[in-house]
């Protein structure tokens, strides 16, 4: 387990400033593509998306993670959907568990896979044999657009039989006891139930769900979020995820790469992370993302009238420079902005 100071940035700061947290997590996204096109996704999955991450990728990540973080080291498995490439994810839980890596965390799934219940059963205990420790079962009024609640509740049963009650989780099971019935609605009987289901449960508005669900929630001007600094949220990530073509975002952050692991260890991308070194990281952690408009606006710019939030707002600025090819070695992969490879 490596010290904060082993940290470039770290190195140079006293006790009293935050330092860059050593990451403690890692979410291994095998693949972009996903049987549903959620409204709300993060990124822009969907069944037109590709990506593949190699067992020797994730497996090198992990070992990484672990000389990183020790024991406390946490790594789980998701897309995507990454059911869709079973095989592959099983692969890589198997040799976790050769090398002395430990099980995954979890397995994050939409059960939109489900057709075969005895297939179903079967990859489970696979699954349990690899050592994986927990699953976990995204459902909302979102994915209820896309996934027939019966596949979820049979999902949810058959996991709670081979895995046990304690190592399924199901977020948020409130909607999976009294689905919404959205796919029989009109639209605006839909935007209507969205923006409700917004308003009851917060979200993060990246990728797709900044495109089409943030508009619905967008409330604040552009002044009401000067003095929006990032620092925190750069410095205080907990983990990363990585992406099926080894780009490495920092936490809950999607579409800005700290590095590659392809090219670099992980270990060795938190060694270096030096923020304000970057021009990038430098204006998002004393400016935050209204640091990049004076330029960008000077380019063809147009803010919004109102935004759902700093990340909202964020999220439409890197549009634009992904669109211009501005900080490609940090703004990317095709697939965070719509745009598959």
């Amino acid at each position: 387990m490596m010290d904060l100071q082993d940290n470039v940035f770290n190195a140079r700061q006293d006790r009293s400033t935050p330092k860059l947290k050593l990451w403690r997590y890692a979410g291994l996204m095998l693949t972009y593509r996903c049987n549903a096109a959620c409204r709300f996704c993060y990124y822009h999955c969907g069944p037109e998306a590709g990506g593949l991450m190699a067992v020797e990728t994730a497996v090198a990540a992990w070992a990484a993670l672990r000389r990183l973080a020790g024991e406390t080291a946490k790594v789980h498995l998701t897309g995507g959907e990454p059911f869709l490439v079973f095989e592959r994810l099983l692969e890589i839980c198997e040799q976790a568990q050769r090398l002395g890596l430990g099980g995954a965390d979890y397995v994050e799934t939409n059960a939109g896979w489900v057709t075969d219940q005895a297939e179903a059963r079967r990859r489970l205990k696979a699954l349990d044999a690899a050592g994986l420790r927990r699953l976990k079962i995204s459902w909302d009024i979102f994915h209820e657009e896309y996934i027939p609640v019966e596949k979820v509740r049979f999902l949810t049963h058959a996991a709670r039989e081979v895995l046990g009650s304690d190592r399924v989780l199901v977020r948020w099971e409130k909607y999976l006891d009294a689905p919404s019935g959205i796919a029989a609605m009109n639209t605006a009987q839909r935007t209507a139930a969205l923006a409700e289901a917004m308003a009851a449960d917060a979200g993060r508005f990246t990728g797709r769900a900044a495109e089409q669900i943030a508009p619905l929630c967008a409330a604040q001007p552009l002044d009401a979020l000067s003095g929006c600094n990032c620092q925190n949220v750069i410095l205080g990530a907990k983990g990363v995820h990585i992406d099926p073509y080894g780009s490495v975002f920092s936490g809950q952050c999607p579409g800005m790469a700290v590095g590659n692991v392809l090219t670099t260890d992980l270990d060795e991308l938190w060694k270096a992370f030096d923020p304000p070194a970057q021009d990038f990281w430098q204006i998002l952690m004393t400016r935050g993302p209204r640091g990049f408009l004076p330029q960008i606006q000077s380019e063809g710019f147009v803010p919004k009238p109102l935004y759902a939030s700093k990340c909202h707002l964020c999220s439409d600025i890197r549009s634009f420079l992904f669109d211009n090819s501005r900080f490609l070695q940090i703004i990317c992969t095709n697939e965070c902005y719509g745009k598959p490879m």
